[in-house]
């Protein structure tokens, strides 16, 4: 399988630099899976878990928002917040989603509605851990 290069980088560090067969991110208008010779594109991502697979073996990344651009020189990812799931606390993720659903009763209007947009993100990329971990 045809390989490319993919930098994911996130304001503390360099999550991931090297060649991989495919990268799955979560894009704000639906999941993109990007391979060699994909056509290029700048895209918005949502918070979710991203899939890097390389030498056969697939990588969950949790991101937490940024933008992706795919070009002839390969895929770049710049996420708000990027962690793989075998480092994630998952006790610790649970505590931060109940505190953001207390947190909700003393918001309103479009704020309220940001809040439970992201909380949805929150426990969408919760399921999808729970599942992955889970089944591996």
């Amino acid at each position: 399988m045809a390989t490319f290069h993919f930098n994911l980088v996130s304001p503390e560090r360099i999550a991931f630099s090297g060649e991989v067969e495919q990268v799955d991110i979560p894009g704000v208008e639906g999941d993109i899976g990007v391979m060699a010779g994909h056509s290029p594109l700048v895209t918005t991502i949502r918070p979710g878990v991203m899939t890097i697979t390389a030498g056969g073996k697939h990588e969950k990344v949790i991101v937490l928002g940024g933008l992706a651009e795919i070009s002839d020189k390969g895929l770049t990812v710049l996420a708000d917040t990027a962690t793989a799931v075998a480092e994630l606390d998952l006790a610790a993720f649970a505590d931060s989603i109940a505190q953001m659903e207390e947190d909700l009763k003393e918001k309103e209007g479009t704020v309220l509605d940001q809040a439970i947009e992201r909380l949805d993100h929150f426990k969408t990329i919760q399921r999808q851990v729970v599942n992955s971990t889970a089944m591996h």
